[in-house]
């Protein structure tokens, strides 16, 4: 989002008249932001055999998925569900890999009926699965790495006590459940958590996964998960790609020449792609003080915009409709009848009712975990490409709300 002319634009695509057209709350995607961090990521590992295959459970829309797809990405995804969208969006089956946690094994019938990659995270799933198909579909291993990363504990998935992969411990068992079953393993996977800025992190991953490689001759791909760290602040920190590309690139070709023989190498960002390059608008609708706090109420909340109440997660806020305005203490909350509070004592341009609130960093986790609490509407969606911008998902209405309830009479 650039300010010029002292107005905000997104791609050339003027906010507040967006704002205007679509109305609020409205979330705005930029797809030029989108494919700047695909190819950033892609130019990091261009010494390999990369695949970059988009977490979509970022952000799910189906335009987003076109476009990612028309990039050359695949698609990562955890639900049958997502499979399906992803089928439904173009994608060839096998360039889906589902890696779903705790789902029963009807669900994971359904993806082998769809013909897409599986990765398997757990012992019980991997005995089933070899009774079930044993050397007739091949399958990925996700595996829990016992590596403590992240930003916070919410966030980190690869520690000891993780519901996530089958524990580095268990690889004998493993073994014997492949030997007995026929299995062919053409994958192993490790992902350890989010915010991720310690390339070591990843390096110590590589030593893991590379060392049970050995142990399967089918490998044909090692996916690295993602993790990377985006900025949500200003001087904020990110994990530096180029680095970690020259680093793990170096090291992985270094293994194929090893081996014998050339690997794909993968990653599944989601908030990497799709975080910077995602907005969400929202008007005050109140200006409300209290004995020790400057209130602004928007007309959105945490049915919305969750990540703050649920991770502690940051996000900048803006004051769009007044650019050079002298900057003020709020707390700006939302509408819902909870503690929905997205930013404590924020330094923010001067705010009055009827102004328009930016929250940035809203690409990610944020739509794709909105709800209807309260009864509220969930926003529309625009996608920006090009300058032009596209309206992809209506704003809900009653008819939403109402949509597959049945009426008794009592």
């Amino acid at each position: 989002m650039e300010l010029i002319n002292n107005r905000f634009t997104i791609s050339g695509a003027d906010v507040l008249e967006l704002c205007d057209k679509y109305e609020s709350p409205l979330y705005v995607y930029d797809t030029a932001k989108m494919q700047e961090q695909y190819q950033k990521m892609a130019d990091a590992f261009k010494s390999t055999h990369i695949k970059i295959n988009y977490a979509c459970k970022a952000l799910t829309n189906i335009s987003v998925l076109k476009f990612f797809n028309k990039l050359g990405a695949g698609l990562d995804t955890v639900s049958i569900q997502e499979v399906w969208l992803g089928l439904s969006s173009g994608f060839d089956p096998k360039d889906i890999i589902y890696t779903p946690n705790c789902v029963s094994m009807e669900e994971i019938n359904l993806a082998v009926k769809e013909g897409v990659r599986i990765n398997i995270d757990n012992i019980s799933t991997l005995e089933q699965f070899g009774l079930a198909y044993g050397d007739k579909y091949p399958i990925c291993i996700r595996i829990n790495p016992h590596i403590m990363a992240g930003g916070n504990d919410k966030i980190s998935v690869g520690h000891i006590d993780s519901k996530f992969g089958i524990s580095i411990h268990q690889m004998p068992h493993v073994e014997r459940i492949v030997k007995s079953s026929h299995l062919i393993i053409e994958g192993l996977h490790m992902h350890s958590g989010s915010d991720i800025l310690d390339v070591d992190v990843f390096m110590q991953g590589a030593d893991i996964l590379f060392e049970i490689i050995k142990k399967f001759d089918s490998v044909k791909y090692v996916d690295f998960g993602s993790g990377f760290k985006v900025a949500y602040k200003p001087d904020d920190y990110e994990t530096d790609i180029n680095q970690l590309g020259e680093t793990l690139s170096a090291r992985f070709n270094q293994f194929c020449k090893e081996i014998g023989k050339e690997l794909t190498l993968m990653f599944e960002p989601g908030k990497y792609l799709v975080s910077e390059a995602g907005y969400l608008f929202a008007k005050v609708n109140v200006i409300k003080q209290t004995t020790s706090t400057m209130f602004a109420g928007l007309d959105t909340g945490m049915n919305h915009l969750i990540r703050p109440m649920f991770y502690d997660a940051y996000h900048q806020i803006i004051n769009v409709s007044k650019p050079e305005a002298k900057p003020r203490l709020y707390t700006v909350v939302g509408y819902i009848c909870e503690t929905d509070t997205f930013g404590w004592n924020r330094k923010i341009n001067e705010i009055s009712e009827g102004d328009i609130l930016c929250f940035k960093n809203a690409g990610a986790y944020c739509f794709s975990m909105s709800s209807n609490y309260n009864s509220r509407f969930r926003p529309a969606e625009v996608l920006i490409h090009e300058g032009n911008d596209y309206l992809i998902r209506e704003r809900e209405d009653m008819n939403d709300l109402l949509n597959k309830q049945i009426v008794i009479d009592l």
